[in-house]
């Protein structure tokens, strides 16, 4: 299908309230020769939803602010998927391997989380569903645009990309805060966030989330925040 050349930013860094660094510093700087293993998303029993094999989940950041980096406004909200074209885009710019290796991971038709990220107000805003598996990021071989790789070759390229499209908005926004104190409690009771990626691995854009995680989050839809 026809990619978007819209700039997603995949390599969103920490959230303010995440984090005491600065808010331009963003996952590239991460350690990159770190191996995904330990976060490898888990297996879920095959859909019975028309025979769907969905059997990951995923959370996936992106700016929903203006944001220069290199001249290039990397802002990216869900608004913005929402008005492309079929609300499909090419999620680009991800320069972290973990990342890189989740995205890789992905097949058609799973779901992920679209979180806002660097924001005022960080948190999960929508769904969204994988609907091209990852193929070469142009960015990389483009030397205007702020994720270049000079170290990477068109006939073995470093970073790639995925397809998705919007899917719904949540029914109510679920911040961060709401997020992290039901990490927290989970922690000490055995709850489905007590190890949630989002808090073990903060500065992690692109991310898995496991079936329990997934349901517990939009079963928040129906609560009123706490």
């Amino acid at each position: 299908m026809p990619r978007t050349r819209k700039r997603l930013t995949g390599a969103a860094g920490p959230d303010k309230k995440e984090r005491s660094e600065k808010r331009t510093k963003t996952e590239s700087s991460e350690d990159t020769s770190a191996k995904p293993e330990s976060l490898s998303p888990q297996k879920t029993p095959t859909s019975k939803n028309g025979g769907k094999n969905s059997s990951n989940y995923w959370l996936m950041k992106s700016e929903p602010e203006s944001r220069l980096e290199k001249g290039v406004d990397v802002k990216f909200s869900i608004e913005d998927l929402k008005a492309q074209p079929k609300q499909t885009a090419c999620w680009d710019g991800v320069r972290n391997y973990q990342a890189r290796n989740f995205l890789r991971a992905m097949k058609l038709e799973e779901e992920a989380f679209f979180y806002h990220s660097n924001c005022k107000q960080p948190g999960i805003v929508g769904l969204m569903k994988i609907v091209k598996e990852a193929y070469p990021d142009h960015t990389q071989f483009e030397k205007n645009n702020p994720h270049y790789d000079p170290s990477s070759k068109e006939d073995n390229p470093k970073w790639s990309m995925v397809d998705v499209q919007f899917v719904r908005m949540m029914k109510r926004f679920i911040p961060l805060e709401e997020l992290k104190a039901h990490h927290h409690a989970h922690k000490a009771s055995g709850g489905p966030l007590k190890s949630m990626t989002l808090f073990t691995r903060q500065r992690l854009s692109v991310q898995p989330v496991t079936r329990e995680e997934f349901d517990f989050i939009l079963s928040l839809e129906e609560t009123e925040p706490s």
